[in-house]
């Protein structure tokens, strides 16, 4: 596949949209771990605005945290720590409730103990929308006595919450603030959806 220039984001055309309706999310960014270049890439970019020195371990959020987070790790060189939907881990948890994007009420769950207080720790998910999953890992490292290194995302849209994040946080995101990615990530369309072919995103 020809990607184009290296620093046009080339991948996030890959995205899919929602075609299954209201209950999911608006697009599907999964596509870009299918294709080989397009997640090395993706971590490139993320992994080289991160700052190394001030993450000790990486925590990716379930479920799709779970697949950018790992591939950070292993970048740079850390471990992971799987923060989780209630009910799944089978030790000893802490738990912290959250407010997901679509209004719901649910809660998270982080093995305890799962470091030392003071560990830093880079808090990783797909796509941070309303925020509400973030502040319940938030919470669970705060819990035991972590303190958040940052947040990494392919993308925070724009909102009160995310904003909050953006001041209190190191906040490294693939699709750059003030770019038209962002604004059309902010109005939930992309303008790529228009051209969009699954078949681009197959493994190569």
């Amino acid at each position: 596949m020809n990607k184009g220039p290296r620093d046009n984001r080339w991948y996030f055309r890959l995205m899919a949209p929602n075609t299954k309706g209201e209950k999911f999310a608006w697009l599907d960014p999964t596509s870009i771990y299918i294709n080989g270049a397009a997640f090395h890439d993706l971590l490139d970019d993320l992994c080289n605005d991160l700052t190394l020195e001030s993450i000790d371990v990486v925590a990716g959020l379930d479920a799709m945290g779970f697949v950018l987070g790992a591939g950070i790790a292993t970048r740079i060189g850390k471990g992971f720590l799987p923060i989780r939907k209630a009910g799944k881990l089978c030790v000893q948890t802490d738990s912290a409730s959250f407010k997901n994007y679509s209004g719901r009420t649910q809660d998270m769950e982080m093995r305890l103990p799962a470091f030392a207080p003071g560990t830093r720790v880079l808090l990783v998910d797909q796509w941070v929308e309303t925020g509400g999953t973030m502040h319940g890992a938030v919470q669970l490292v705060e819990q035991q006595g972590g303190h958040v290194a940052g947040m990494a995302a392919i993308v925070m849209e724009e909102n009160e919450q995310t904003n909050a994040y953006r001041e209190k946080y190191s906040c490294v995101t693939a699709i750059l603030p003030g770019t038209d990615w962002q604004q059309q990530c902010n109005a939930q369309y992309l303008e790529s959806f228009k051209a969009y072919d699954p078949e681009l995103a197959f493994p190569i």
